[in-house]
């Protein structure tokens, strides 16, 4: 097993090896993980363009667009 600092090019061949022997019970857990890990990603992308947005004043009228969009809406 290499150590925690290996370079990517050097990691990516070594993981392809152990996720090629390790049996599915492991492989379903390493899938979960990868897609939380994915989740997380993508989650904190979506903040960063929030707080962009915020910022630049793109979200300014969102509170207000909600209030006339309920406002039109039937009741029921």
């Amino acid at each position: 097993m290499s150590g925690t600092n290996a370079e990517p090019d050097e990691l990516r061949p070594e993981l392809h090896q152990r996720i090629d022997r390790m049996d599915s019970q492991h492989l379903e857990l390493l899938h979960r993980i990868i897609l939380k890990l994915e989740l997380e990603q993508v989650v904190g992308e979506v903040h960063n363009a929030f707080d962009a947005g915020r910022s630049e004043g793109r979200l300014d009228r969102v509170d207000e667009i909600i209030r006339e969009v309920r406002a039109r809406r039937p009741s029921g």
